[in-house]
């Protein structure tokens, strides 16, 4: 039996840098691995549409993983044939865990009453406030508007509020989860279960290897994703307080922020250095 590894990662204040989504810190590590064929698998918030060019820029040609768990898109070819209940489309096998957006969209209309005023969300804001609220460019924020499976919402309003509100989401059947900025709307689907998925995947596919996978991740959207994992890594977050896990073993917080300490802890965990 061979050992290998898969690495699960986060981008926005993880393999990104928070304010200024710069991934260089990273680049000497992601060389590593690629000489060592270890895969590295975004796994984000972020659009099939934003990982397109994000995936160029980092040089990666494995599968990924978008909108929080929402689906997974695998290159057409990467593996010797195409998985189980997954559909292709643009180059890619695609499985899907959620809905389509307009179905949740379609909630937070009918809480727009109640709630006027207290939240924007992504389908109603124009690319200039998508801009204010990330940082992202024009073009980048139009990528990001283009959402298809869970709805982005900005909150406005104070905690207790917050709280009425994510309880009337749960009424309708809606799994809301917090992001680095923003409120994530979608179904049963989650980065954990998306992880879970992919690794069966190629242990089923690669029958004479165990794989060990490794999630690094800064904010509560990713905790399923590392108490799923085999080790987790919770990245120091200029923003946030690392994420709570139920998790006890093989869980390491790194003393640096963002793509720093995302290259520290890998270093460290698989490269001893």
């Amino acid at each position: 039996m061979n050992n290998s590894i898969l690495v699960f990662s986060d981008l926005d204040g993880t393999l990104l840098d928070h304010h200024t989504y710069s991934f260089s810190a990273a680049v000497p590590t992601l060389s590593k691995l690629a000489e060592r064929d270890i895969p590295v698998i975004p796994t984000t918030s972020k659009t099939y549409s934003e990982l397109k060019q994000i995936r160029k820029d980092l040089g990666l040609h494995t599968p990924f993983i978008v909108e929080n768990g929402a689906a997974i898109f695998i290159p057409v070819g990467f593996f010797t044939n195409q998985p189980q209940g997954t559909i292709e489309k643009n180059g890619f096998w695609i499985k899907e865990f959620s809905k389509p957006v307009t179905y949740w969209r379609s909630l937070l209309d009918q809480l727009k009453t109640d709630f006027d005023g207290k939240f924007n969300h992504f389908s109603n804001m124009s690319t200039t406030e998508i801009v204010d609220a990330t940082g992202l460019s024009d073009a980048q924020a139009q990528l990001a508007g283009a959402r298809e499976y869970g709805e982005p919402i900005l909150w406005l309003s104070d905690q207790d509020t917050k709280i009425e509100f994510l309880n009337a989401l749960e009424k309708l059947g809606a799994k809301p989860l917090q992001g680095g900025r923003f409120l994530h709307l979608s179904g049963e689907c989650d980065k954990g279960k998306a992880l879970i998925w992919l690794t069966e995947l190629f242990e089923s596919t690669h029958s004479e290897t165990k794989y060990t996978s490794i999630a690094l991740g800064d904010g509560q959207n990713d905790v399923a994703m590392l108490n799923a994992a085999d080790i987790a890594v919770r990245i120091l977050s200029p923003v946030n307080e690392p994420p709570t896990l139920t998790k006890e073993n093989e869980v390491y917080t790194t003393k640096r922020f963002g793509p720093e300490g995302w290259a520290d802890s890998l270093n460290q965990i698989i490269f001893n250095c």
